[in-house]
């Protein structure tokens, strides 16, 4: 298939590439700047030069291409608003260039925090949370299947880790250690966070395009949750510093995620497509010092 993909030069998208054309996918990759569409042109991807907000050029991009994968997204978590509006109108637009044409079509989002328990495929984000609004634009990609899209979501989860991985939350907690010289945590640590390796979640992304179902919500899960506490302790670890609680303004917009246990699952993930993570955990890739050297 030829393959449309927003975000093609970002941390997913950079291990989706590999792995699609080894499968024998032609890509097309979105590049917003000039040395996106080079590091793209580089790794022999055809480039669309666009900006997310160019309705029309995205529009033209997926009713050129076989299948859209859209992992693409502003996390500026001040205007999460304004990013999920941008987000809807570039989904609806997708929706209306792929519709009756059975084309797939598979954006990343992000697995939800249920209380008190392991969130599934089934669950959905509770409303007026800051991770409702994808959600719902996740909802309504998978409404897609009834205009004749072969719609599909992957929620990921809140580590996508691997050696290479500069911009993630664990990232983010690490470079907090290292300038205040206390490995942090909030409350007493117990909060779980799931994690990924970011080539099985490439491999679900391949999957997905290639065989799910239309309407089919999916989870990119290796791990269920990781204790915060655990992650702090290793990280504090490889930096030489001390692990201990912190107040959640401490992490700025990470205190939110830190107090909430987040947990997550793959089980109708891993059965619906036969899914099987095999690279590091989150804990061997801290481990491996990939967030500390």
């Amino acid at each position: 298939m030829r393959i449309f993909v927003t975000g093609a030069s970002g941390w997913v998208g950079s291990a989706l590439v590999p792995e699609l054309q080894a499968a024998g996918h032609s890509v097309v990759g979105l590049a917003r700047s000039g040395s996106a569409a080079s590091s793209l042109a580089d790794r022999d991807v055809e480039v669309v030069r666009a900006d997310m907000t160019d309705l029309a050029a995205m529009s033209a991009a997926a009713r050129d291409a076989d299948a859209v994968i859209h992992l693409a997204f502003n996390h500026d978590f001040s205007h999460m608003q304004e990013s999920v509006a941008e987000d809807a109108a570039l989904i609806a637009a997708f929706g209306d260039a792929l519709e009756g044409t059975g084309k797939a079509l598979t954006i990343a989002s992000g697995t939800p925090a249920i209380p008190g328990q392991v969130a599934t495929e089934h669950d959905r984000a509770a409303a007026g949370t800051p991770a409702s609004g994808r959600d719902d634009n996740g909802y309504a990609v998978l409404a897609l299947a009834d205009r004749g899209v072969r719609s599909s979501v992957v929620r990921l989860p809140r580590s996508v880790h691997g050696a290479g991985e500069q911009h993630g939350f664990i990232s983010r907690l690490s470079e907090l250690a290292r300038t205040s010289s206390v490995s942090g945590y909030v409350a007493d640590g117990t909060q779980r966070w799931p994690a990924v390796h970011v080539l099985d979640a490439a491999v679900l992304f391949r999957l997905a395009i290639e065989q799910a179902e239309p309407g089919t919500m999916l989870h990119a899960v290796g791990d269920e949750g990781v204790p915060t506490r655990q992650i702090a302790a290793l990280l504090g670890a490889q930096l030489g510093v001390p692990t201990a609680e912190r107040p959640a303004p401490d992490f700025g917009f990470l205190g939110g995620l830190l107090s909430i246990d987040q947990p997550a699952s793959a089980s109708w993930t891993r059965e619906a497509l036969g899914w099987e993570p095999t690279h590091p955990s989150l804990v061997e890739d801290i481990e491996a010092g990939h967030y500390t050297t």
